[in-house]
């Protein structure tokens, strides 16, 4: 049976697609919204993150590793934010999630108008809807004011996939409008053989032709950072979120970036930072006094944002991608990851699921700092993770790329520690400039069975610690504590990989 179009709720007025300019001047009407120099918006929300507590998948079927809400109760709350919602005055704004003819998804914000500003920058990152009858498949309905008592933090982030619809209760978040509507789309993607892959993507030019590069990774890992860097004239793709197709060929997502801010400046990521800092962009909980910002001041919170849209920026964003040629998995760490290594086959499957990462203030409170193994870096996939690990195999089978693992943070354990070297952003650069170029040489692992660097053209011989960890600590006289860390990660990664029942042995063996 096909699933019947979704009718909007009535609202006391609605203000239906603005143009930029009208959403701006929307959003100028807030309290918490202050001009800055840049002429831009910037916002000060209650919310400061998603709300991965709050969110619950609609269904009477859990799958035990989504939170579930059943469909009866799913029922009272849709009504009970309908019946807010004829009393307010709401904000239309449709677009396109992807902007390939074959899988383009008509989308649809339904935001109040006293949030405008999520308007504006929901529009900024959806495809034009073109001309002519516009129905959407995905609908996010927001209303940042209307509590949901009894869920955590009286806050409320409702997916029904079968209809296509998230409710979201009582957040003034950006993020929860451009994550509801990519977190269904996940299961569009899933569901036509293909797999959602929360990554950014760019074109680098070499002497061996243009190469296209995906970079997965968890929120505030430096998956922006990574795909904005370049790299012999780089272009960025896409920043968040592709499908990666049956057919090896690469969908993209969104027509602008949500970018973080914290400790942007123009010389380490100059692309990010003039994006941010002109007047068609929206900030969100930056500092700031009087008109000016301060990206470095984290007082209020770590998790400043921004959105701009990818036509001030040179980019690649509506460029066909036929194929891509290699996937950096990005892992902030502070221990034995190298820089860089190289995996293969089952095991590249295997780090993907792992997703190893530390936790940033992007995913709350609960995650900042701490250790996490989050499959695929994709805590919007709404279906078992099984399925992530398995489709990921499947189509580096049947499309072979080359997969690495990247370390974003440190090697040899924490700053506090003297001892331990950061990756920078020189360092990772250099990475993906010699992955891109084939001009890395390799070695194997003997603990953990990958591909270290041996070499890398732009990473002098005294950083290679960098690349090679086990070099730093037993230089530092830490050669039992590496050992350790070694067996240590070697069983928790198979016992973590055997905690998903249909997930492929290949991949669980690979980590042993």
């Amino acid at each position: 049976m096909a699933k019947m179009a979704f009718r909007l709720p009535p609202a006391a007025s609605v203000v239906d697609n603005p143009s930029p300019e009208q959403a701006k001047e929307l959003a100028a009407r807030m309290r918490n919204a202050r001009p800055t120099r840049f002429g831009n918006l910037n916002v000060a929300t209650e919310v400061v993150s998603r709300s991965k507590r709050s969110t619950f998948i609609v269904t009477d079927e859990p799958d035990g590793q989504n939170q579930s809400l059943t469909r009866d109760e799913a029922l009272r709350w849709a009504e009970t934010q309908d019946a807010y919602i004829a009393g307010r005055e709401m904000v239309v704004i449709d677009g396109h999630i992807g902007t390939d003819p074959e899988f383009r998804t008509p989308s649809r914000l339904y935001i109040e108008a006293a949030n405008a500003n999520i308007a504006g920058m929901q529009q900024q990152l959806y495809f034009d809807r073109g001309d002519g009858d516009f129905e959407p498949e995905l609908t996010v309905i927001y209303t940042p004011n209307l509590k949901a008592e009894g869920f955590p933090d009286d806050r409320l982030i409702m997916v029904d996939l079968e209809q296509g619809v998230t409710r979201v209760f009582n957040s003034d978040y950006f993020g929860e409008s451009k994550k509801g509507g990519l977190r269904m789309w996940n299961k569009l993607v899933y569901d036509r053989g293909g797999l959602p892959l929360h990554a950014g993507c760019k074109i680098i030019p070499t002497d061996r032709g243009d190469r296209v590069g995906l970079i997965v990774g968890l929120s505030g890992t430096g998956k922006t950072t990574t795909t904005f860097t370049r790299q012999n004239g780089s272009l960025p793709v896409q920043d968040d979120f592709v499908a990666w197709m049956p057919n090896g060929g690469v969908y993209v997502t969104e027509n602008g970036c949500f970018a973080k801010t914290f400790g942007l400046n123009p010389d380490d990521e100059p692309t990010i930072y003039g994006a941010v800092t002109q007047p068609d962009s929206y900030l969100e909980n930056v500092s700031q006094t009087g008109d000016d910002v301060d990206f470095y001041d984290t007082s209020y919170t770590h998790n400043g944002r921004a959105t701009f849209p990818f036509g001030v920026i040179e980019s690649a964003a509506e460029d066909e991608i036929a194929d891509a040629h290699f996937l950096l998995i990005l892992n902030r760490n502070e221990n034995v990851i190298p820089a860089v290594a190289k995996l293969e086959g089952p095991q590249a499957a295997a780090f993907f699921m792992l997703g190893e990462t530390q936790g940033t203030s992007a995913g709350g409170a609960d995650e900042a700092g701490k250790f996490l193994r989050v499959p695929g870096t994709n805590p919007f996939f709404p279906l078992l993770h099984d399925l992530q690990g398995n489709r990921f195999l499947e189509l580096l089978e049947q499309h072979p790329l080359e997969v690495y693992l990247m370390n974003t943070g440190r090697v040899g354990g924490p700053e506090s520690d003297e001892r331990s070297k950061k990756v920078r952003i020189r360092h990772s650069s250099a990475v993906v400039k010699g992955i891109a170029e084939g001009t890395i040489t390799w070695e194997r692992d003997p603990d953990f069975h990958y591909l270290v660097a041996t070499a890398v053209p732009g990473i002098d011989p005294e950083d290679l610690d960098v690349l090679q960890p086990k070099r730093l600590y037993e230089a530092t006289g830490r050669g039992e504590d590496y050992r350790a860390l070694a067996e240590r990660f070697k069983v928790e990664r198979a016992e973590f990989l055997r905690g998903f029942p249909s997930l492929s042995n290949e991949i669980v063996a690979a980590v042993r």
